[in-house]
């Protein structure tokens, strides 16, 4: 075994510093906060991995709605619909998809997904995409902007989506084969 001398201590300590650093700029920067200078985080898909972040508690000025909407889709017809919600604020959802013939393995493609206000809505970014016949959850806005579904029928008959939602949202849109429409909730409870 060989002895600890002050020389072999300070190469220990110097590698160990090196190794930190490298861990700082190839894994924590592009993982937690971001910053990625040598883009070996994008390259390893940790860019950003941390995300948004919210706070546990986020109390409101503004009024707690209720909405219940149904869209009948036809066979190969979509429709989106989406909240106006600010950074910060939550809503709770279910949505059923219902088909004519009421079988219970109906599916419509879905895409859950956020536009952030003053982008481009090519940049929008989802967060749960696929096939379902229903879904449950919450959902708490990331940033200011519109977030949503959209839902694609790819059967052969009609589909009916049926969404419930409570929330903080002040407008719900809804973009599909008839045009965009809106409608307005209070929006604190002065109103």
């Amino acid at each position: 075994m060989s002895e600890a001398t002050p020389g072999r201590l300070g190469l220990i300590s110097l590698g160990a510093l090196v190794a930190a650093a490298l861990a700082l700029v190839f894994f924590v920067l592009p993982a937690e906060y971001d910053i990625d200078p040598t883009g070996a985080g994008e390259l390893m898909g940790i860019k950003g991995m941390a995300g948004y972040s919210v706070a546990a508690l986020s109390k409101q000025s503004a009024i707690y709605n209720k909405d219940s909407v149904t869209f009948p889709l036809a066979p190969f017809e979509s429709v989106e619909y989406k909240y106006a919600l600010g950074q910060g604020q939550s809503l709770v959802f279910t949505w059923q998809a219902v088909s004519a013939s009421n079988d219970p393995l109906v599916e419509l493609i879905f895409d859950m997904h956020s536009e952030e206000t003053g982008t481009d809505p090519e940049d929008s970014v989802t967060f749960d995409i696929g096939r379902a016949g229903n879904a449950h959850g919450s959902f708490v806005a990331p940033f200011d902007g519109i977030h949503g579904w959209y839902w694609e029928n790819r059967t052969g008959e009609e589909i009916v989506v049926k969404l419930v939602s409570t929330g903080f949202y002040s407008k719900a849109t809804t973009y599909g084969p008839n045009g965009t429409f809106s409608k307005s909730f209070p929006e604190n409870a002065e109103h």
